[in-house]
């Protein structure tokens, strides 16, 4: 018995899930050229959606956006292009891992995922001084920014304006059945390389992310909207998820928040959305879409959320720029 546990033992640990590899350079983060630089030297690509209009010669304020799993900075081109129109800048890059960005298919570790974006915050407000800054996550890019909020030494702490959160991903283990664990952590740690196929997915089971048919399409057609998952990312993102679930207790000091969520999101379950809703209590303005899906900029009547989250950022940045006027001599 005991030859056998070592010899699985050993075949565990030679089957260890896979991390995207590092840069090895050390630099200050930059935006520049369509591309944002981090700090070990990784080129990730990036998109902008400048403010349209007279704005004194910049944005009325800065998003900054973190796409969800298997998608990719042109996920908020829809609600970027309203909030132009509104004097707001969007800017996104492509997550490790993800789009056109390195190793495409491999995680590369919430540790780093939350380092990189605060390394786009710091390039950013380099870029834009003195604009107000709001950082936004969806699905898993929400689980980066609620989780990089609970961790020490964030600059989303003390260096942003808002938060805002949409349909974050904080389904963790601890809310799926038994079942969904073991046969996760077994694929992750024997078959790590197995490739999981969107349509193998749906012959199981049909989930719907949106009412846009016409959108889902388009997503379906695009070449960097990623239709493949390694059970090992797989894995990363629900450690992630678990991280995220919890990250509300952790919270000691945060900007506002912003908190959206669709009441037929069919990827993240209510009861973890709501439970995390309520432990972030006070902390959080929450706008619940009775229409809303898990894509909710993207969905029908995405254009009442992107609304809503546009007014949320002008109405905090011009609350930051009277306090600013306030205390400055």
């Amino acid at each position: 018995m005991r030859p056998l546990f070592f010899c699985l033992c050993l075949l565990l640990a030679a089957c260890a899930p896979l991390r995207a590899p590092l840069g090895s350079l050390s630099q200050p983060p930059a935006l520049a050229g369509g591309v944002f630089v981090t700090r070990d030297g990784t080129s990730l690509p990036l998109r902008e959606w400048p403010s349209e209009g007279d704005f004194r010669g910049r944005p009325r304020a800065l998003v900054l956006a973190l796409h969800g799993m298997s998608d990719y900075s042109n996920a908020f081109a829809m609600p970027a292009a309203f909030w132009a129109t509104q004097g707001i800048t969007t800017l996104a890059y492509d997550q490790r891992g993800f789009g056109a960005g390195p190793n495409p298919g491999l995680w590369a570790g919430a540790d780093i995922m939350r380092r990189d974006l605060d390394d786009f915050v710091a390039a950013a407000k380099s870029r834009f001084p003195g604009v107000p800054v709001f950082v936004l996550g969806e699905s898993m890019g929400g689980a980066v920014v609620l989780t990089a909020l609970a961790g020490p030494g964030s600059l989303l702490s003390s260096q942003v304006d808002g938060v805002i959160l949409a349909a974050p991903a904080v389904w963790s283990r601890a809310d799926m059945p038994i079942s969904y664990r073991v046969a996760l952590y077994l694929a992750a740690h024997l078959v790590p390389g197995l490739v999981l196929t969107n349509s193998a997915a749906s012959r199981v089971v049909t989930i719907v992310p949106s009412d846009n048919i016409e959108m889902l399409r388009a997503l379906a057609r695009d070449p960097l909207f990623q239709k493949k998952t390694r059970t090992d990312t797989l894995f990363g993102l629900v450690n992630l998820m678990d991280e995220a679930r919890t990250a509300p207790a952790r919270i000691t000091r945060a900007p506002p928040i912003l908190m959206l969520y669709g009441a037929h999101d069919q990827i993240i379950p209510a009861a973890p959305t709501k439970a995390v809703i309520a432990a972030l209590g006070g902390k959080a303005d929450v706008r619940r879409y009775p229409n809303g899906y898990h894509m909710l900029f993207r969905d029908l009547d995405g254009r009442t959320v992107q609304k809503d989250t546009a007014d949320w950022v002008l109405e905090h940045a011009g609350q930051q720029k009277r306090e600013l006027a306030v205390i400055s001599p």
